[in-house]
């Protein structure tokens, strides 16, 4: 997705003259090409993240859309009070893009595991959760961030990951794509890396191989009202990502319908606390805590 995101940056900034690229101190081997095409809108902001997003902020506020590039919780949970104060608050076009959504960096250890991020960045209420399943939707949630200039999150993940998506519609906040059709009235409802694993159950476990395959790659508070009429449609919905069960995805989507009268089974799945702490491959960690069926 890395790749993707940085071909598709390029592409649109060669467009677009306000689009500017900041990274703290990594990326190399991905953003090089950037660098070299657009040396005035790329700057390298070392390793004190907080300075980054102020930075951003502060380019922003004269009108240039600002990415800020680095491993997701770096970006993130080091940079809260100047996303909160200086980023949202004042509601500026800034896509924090954090790479290495949930335990890409795996055999980095607990610092580098992205799975609590989520439940941060969808407290700030102007913000825009971005989360692509797969490269296709990484370039379509790009120019999501690029028509919609205002705070964004984009998570990705590392490399490496299939295409799943055939839509080429246009994303719109809060709206669910079809991934594989159901058969019946069960569906599993996916972000990010929870994707991959929702469409190997249906292809490998006999209880779900009815099941329609979905996923939300835009999402916000200001979406919460829309989910009814998605959810209406379904009798069966199991939610899936790559991120703690506590505060993610599923979270939302029950806050979204606590107050409404639904009558369906809705259940959430997602990391359990058992991989804290662990070290190893993304496959081995995401087995400990739970992807798999």
């Amino acid at each position: 997705m890395r790749n993707t995101f940085i071909k598709s940056l390029i592409e649109q900034a060669r467009l677009n003259d306000t689009i500017v690229l900041i990274v703290g101190d990594l990326g190399y081997s991905v953003v090089e090409p950037f660098a070299e095409e657009f040396p005035d809108r790329f700057y390298n902001a070392g390793i004190c993240e907080q300075n980054m997003a102020s930075m951003s902020a502060g380019l922003a506020s004269q009108g240039f859309h600002v990415f800020i590039y680095s491993i997701a919780n770096f970006p993130t949970f080091r940079s809260a009070a100047q996303i909160r104060n200086d980023i949202c608050y004042h509601n500026l076009p800034v896509t924090i893009v954090a790479v290495g959504g949930g335990l890409s960096y795996g055999s980095l250890g607990y610092s580098h595991h992205a799975i609590q991020d989520i439940a941060l960045m969808r407290l700030f209420p102007e913000m825009t959760l971005l989360t692509p399943g797969d490269p296709a939707q990484t370039e379509k949630c790009l120019d999501y961030a690029i028509l919609n200039p205002s705070p964004t999150y984009l998570r990705i993940k590392k490399s490496g990951e299939p295409t799943y998506t055939k839509s080429n519609d246009a994303l719109i906040d809060g709206k669910w794509i079809e991934i594989v059709k159901p058969k019946n009235k069960s569906i599993f409802l996916s972000i990010s890396g929870g994707l991959k694993y929702a469409i190997n159950a249906t292809n490998s476990i006999e209880k779900y191989k009815d099941f329609g395959v979905y996923s939300c790659p835009v999402w916000s508070s200001k979406s919460k009202p829309d989910q009814e009429e998605f959810l209406s449609k379904f009798d069966e919905v199991i939610t899936i990502e790559d991120h703690l069960i506590d505060g993610g995805f599923g979270s939302w989507l029950r806050e979204s319908i606590v107050d409404l009268n639904l009558h369906l089974r809705l259940k959430n799945k997602g990391l359990s606390h058992d991989i804290i702490g662990k070290v190893g491959s993304e496959e081995y960690l995401n087995n400990i805590g739970g992807l798999n069926f």
